[in-house]
């Protein structure tokens, strides 16, 4: 099976497994990435370092918009708290 037809996320929709083998992607290496030509009498990059490539950055985005998400949900959870204590403060805390 090509590294091009694998999905990089699982079926479930959950979080990818992550191993510490694994490094995260950082900006620069993205920007310095080179792939080898291709084998003798094909033209361009080697197709199945390129998609595993691909791959691997969209495993880290992933992993970037999960906890982005996660964020976002814990920001909602403190401001609703931070909500709730102001109004508690200007009814004089009778509640």
């Amino acid at each position: 099976m090509s590294v091009r037809n694998q999905r990089p996320f699982p079926a479930s929709g959950g979080t990818t497994y992550r191993s510490g083998a694994y490094p995260s992607l950082l900006p620069w290496q993205v920007r310095e990435r080179r792939f080898p030509p291709a084998r003798l009498g094909r033209r361009g990059l080697n197709p199945d370092e390129v998609y595993a490539f691909l791959d691997r950055v969209a495993v880290d985005m992933a992993a970037v918009y999960a906890a982005l998400a996660q964020s976002r949900r814990e920001t909602a959870v403190v401001k609703d708290a931070l909500r709730r204590w102001q109004s508690e403060q200007a009814d004089g805390g009778r509640r």
